[in-house]
């Protein structure tokens, strides 16, 4: 009880040097590492959450084809990925309407 009013008396006594408050260079040297931490950190950040954003679209994307593909065989039509019909193979059984009123 009664450290603290004797630490104050000490205080009030000592005279103020704002030099040896300063922080110095090592002070301005450490804070500066810090504020290139986190830069980098959020640098890094910032790119792994770009990165994720592209895969789900990709993801998104994939699965879209996904879908149309079933469909069109649900359809009976097979398309190829840009989804156009594929051209027709010169040996098909498949009767297409030219073919048929040739005959």
């Amino acid at each position: 009880m009664l450290v603290v009013p004797a630490l104050i008396v000490l205080a009030e006594d000592e005279e103020f040097d704002p030099n040896t408050v300063t922080p110095g260079i090592w002070g301005f040297v450490i804070t500066f590492l810090i504020m290139v931490v986190v830069v980098l950190l959020v640098l890094d950040m910032v790119r792994r959450i770009r990165r994720t954003n592209y895969r789900i679209e990709v993801r998104e994307q994939l699965e879209a084809e996904a879908r149309d593909a079933e469909i069109a065989e649900a359809d009976g039509q097979v398309t190829d990925a840009s989804g156009t019909l594929p051209p027709a193979e010169p040996g098909s059984t498949d009767d297409g309407p030219d073919e048929a009123s040739a005959r």
